[in-house]
């Protein structure tokens, strides 16, 4: 009982899942579902392991999917929406929109989640992650509409609804979210 619970330790659990990641990249790659690529996806993905490893990420709390789940529904409004304010900054006449960089402070103190948090805004479209400040938990975000008080605050009530349910989805506990002035 005691060798079983040792080979299914989360850690192990974890490696098999990466090993298992890098052999369907590498079948995709290939885009031919083969005995031959699964044997090869399986020795190239253990040989990136072995010679690559990764850091060990620090991750705490519990997965908890019905937050993710809005997590993706909140994501996939917010890159349509984007979508569709980008095609009509394109195609209107007029000037073009007033871009700038906001800075966002998190409420998470996970490395893991701050990631997550980067792709995501990464994600939606007129925004970009230029830096991040890891020791105060911080990003600064390039976003192509900030030419209103109306577009900041939305920016900003689109990152602490992404935020809320990071924290919800994946964290055990969080500091209390902070409040964003809004700066001209």
């Amino acid at each position: 009982m005691t060798r079983l619970r040792l080979a299914l330790s989360r850690d192990n659990i974890h490696r098999l899942g990466v090993l298992a990641w890098l052999m369907v990249v590498w079948v995709a790659l290939w885009g031919q579902i083969s005995a031959a690529n699964v044997l090869a996806g399986l020795a190239v993905g253990t040989v990136i392991m072995v010679a690559l490893p990764l850091p060990r990420i620090p991750v705490r709390g519990r997965l908890r999917i019905w937050p993710l789940l809005k997590l993706l529904g909140v994501s996939v409004y917010s890159a349509v929406e984007s979508s569709l304010q980008l095609a009509w900054f394109a195609l209107r006449p007029g000037p073009a929109p007033v871009s700038g960089v906001l800075e966002v402070a998190f409420a998470f103190r996970s490395d893991f989640v701050m990631v997550l948090c980067a792709n995501l805004l990464n994600l939606i479209p007129g925004t970009m992650v230029l830096e991040i400040d890891r020791e105060r938990c911080v990003a600064y975000v390039h976003v192509i509409d900030v030419g209103s008080d109306k577009a900041v605050t939305d920016f900003y009530r689109t990152i602490r609804q992404i935020e809320a349910l990071l924290i919800a989805g994946l964290e055990n506990r969080a500091t209390p979210l902070p409040t964003q002035e809004v700066k001209p």
